[in-house]
């Protein structure tokens, strides 16, 4: 149903260490360093921009700013991994909006919600059953 997802920083160094750190945690790597964005996913999706996350500077020069009722979920395969996003996050500069835990969506999701350096809501989600 996506194609990808952009998120504005008004400090690209800072946003890629934290989006490097956070995004390991899911295996999801930076694969693309330009002065004014960066982009993480699959190596082999890069060129084409399916599947993958850029975070960089506004395209009309404004200050990048958090969408109010807006937030990127990021699946996770295990609640492990939704835990060590959540850390790595907090330690990386991210605001916790919501420590990892069920959730009453469904028997099965757990998640962390985060903002970002520039205050982006992310929602790290696992859908299945403890670790499996």
């Amino acid at each position: 149903m996506f194609s990808h997802i952009c998120l504005g920083t008004n400090n690209l160094s800072e946003s890629i260490k934290f989006y490097d750190q956070v995004m390991s945690t899911l295996n999801v790597y930076r694969q693309e360093t330009e002065e004014t964005y960066a982009c993480y996913g699959d190596k082999k999706d890069v060129g084409s921009g399916v599947n993958c996350l850029f975070i960089g500077e506004t395209f009309n020069g404004n200050e990048a700013t958090a969408g109010n009722g807006v937030n990127i979920a990021l699946l996770a395969k295990t609640r492990n991994q939704v835990k060590e996003f959540y850390e790595k996050a907090i330690n990386s500069g991210g605001v916790c909006d919501g420590a990892p835990g069920l959730r009453d969506v469904h028997p099965n999701f757990y998640a962390a919600y985060i903002l970002d350096p520039t205050g982006n809501k992310l929602v790290v989600v696992c859908h299945s059953d403890g670790d499996n």
